[in-house]
């Protein structure tokens, strides 16, 4: 049988083949891994649905594929391939609120040139499964079947999806009209490529996988999203000396006592008081979305480029808990080790470059998030206290937040919170 790619999930429908883990000859089980896949900012093995002896490997390492094509041929196949059922989306609990200047025609207007918008091609060295009478056509008629969803098993394409895009695309002729009517609310600049080597040598290399993703990422929250950052600097001093008193015990219990987790259970507290931080705008429904869970999104620096797991659940988690599960995430994720599960659901996220030696900066916000804190290097200042100089350690605080939703006065009183949860840190929280 042919082994094919199969959907693995939301937005994981392409990749980049990084390593394959059979070879031809070679007897394998069901649940074996194939393949591994680089899409997006995880590494994802493939398995097989079913066990028997691999007769061809039809990819090699670098080559990107999407959902439908064929990784392997197996001989004398064994068990049953079971379909991978698609990821169910859980109904959110959401509260209007007004200020959000667009109105519902707009919206709608958008959301219907949205969805008759000719998809773009699939980036992928294999033809889409058809029938050669539906090639034919297509041939004829100039369509590219790339540009065409199957619906079908694998993905494949039948005289009826043809009709479909067919009818899209009229549909699409009709209304763009109206659309070329309306004045564009961004322009963005031509592409022009540059030969540097008029100026000397040059090395080129092409940009990774992870690479595009992030630079995709970064622009759409940059373009979309007004970014105002608030600077702000903690007295750690007390808490310092907190983690100095409780490392050894966290450390014989397995745990590292570093000050990202003193902030982590700071912030939780904070953002309990300023529920709004916590939030995402739904944009198709110009609704606020309050969460009820703390789900945390953890900056990692990567040989590889900028990647961000997500703690769940810190609210329910001990300090201990959170101290390990920092530990163990930064490394799962340096190794490439994370899943797709584990970089989505954040509801905010930490930068920290102390480790580095950075101070302050301005992050970028994690859309859909709408904050996003950095953290500087903690620096011995002279500090004023109690009318005397006295020496203390300054931590910088870096809060980028959404303007569509948080205004300068939430951010100020957010920040003055967060100062006082850092600087009186409650010791009651360090129990093992």
């Amino acid at each position: 049988m042919d082994v094919k790619l199969p959907n693995l999930g939301e937005g994981a429908d392409s990749g980049t083949i990084v390593s394959i883990l059979v070879k031809e000859g070679e007897e394998i089980t069901q649940g074996q891994n194939l393949i591994e896949l680089e899409n997006g900012k995880a590494v994802v093995a493939v398995p097989s649905p079913v066990g028997g002896k691999v007769g061809n490997v039809l990819v090699k390492v670098g080559d990107k594929i999407s959902v439908g094509n064929v990784i392997v041929v197996l001989e004398g196949a064994v068990g049953t391939a079971s379909k991978l059922s698609e990821p169910s989306v859980a109904p959110v609990k959401a509260s209007r609120v007004p200020g959000i200047e667009r109105t519902e025609q707009v919206a709608a207007g958008e959301a219907e040139q949205k969805s008759l918008a000719e998809p773009a091609l699939k980036d992928s060295p294999f033809p889409p499964p058809a029938s050669p009478t539906v090639r034919k056509i297509a041939r004829d008629l100039g369509i590219d079947l790339r540009r065409i969803k199957g619906s079908e098993h694998g993905g494949r394409i039948v005289l009826d999806d043809v009709r479909s895009y067919i009818d899209r695309l009229q549909k699409l002729g009709s209304t763009s009209t109206k659309a070329s009517a309306k004045p564009a609310e961004t322009s963005v600049a031509a592409v022009v490529s540059i030969d540097f080597s008029k100026w000397g040598t040059v090395t080129r290399q092409p940009m990774t996988s992870l690479r595009k993703t992030i630079s995709r990422r970064m622009v759409e929250s940059w373009t979309t999203i007004p970014h105002v950052t608030q600077f702000d600097e903690a007295d750690i001093s007390g808490l310092m000396e907190l983690r100095k008193k409780h490392k050894a015990a966290y450390e014989a219990a397995g745990a590292s006592l570093t000050v990202t987790v003193f902030v982590l259970r700071a912030l939780l507290d904070t953002l309990k008081q300023h529920p709004i931080f916590n939030a995402s705008i739904d944009e198709s429904k110009n609704e606020v979305v309050l969460k009820d869970y703390f789900h945390f999104g953890i900056a990692v620096d990567t040989e590889a480029g900028l990647i961000v797991p997500v703690i769940r659940d810190v609210d329910k988690k001990s300090m201990a808990q959170l101290a390990r599960e920092l530990s163990n995430i930064a490394v799962k994720t340096r190794d490439r080790k994370v899943g797709l599960e584990d970089l989505v659901g954040g509801s905010f996220t930490i930068s920290n470059q102390g480790g580095i030696g950075g101070a302050h900066f301005t992050p970028i916000v994690n859309k859909p998030e709408v904050a996003i804190l950095g953290l500087g290097r903690g620096v011995l200042k002279a500090a004023v206290k109690n009318g005397k100089i006295e020496p203390a350690t300054m931590l910088p605080l870096c809060l980028s937040y959404d303007h569509r939703l948080i205004d300068g006065g939430s951010a100020a009183r957010f920040i003055k919170d967060l100062l006082t949860a850092l600087e009186n840190f409650n010791e009651e929280n360090l129990k093992l």
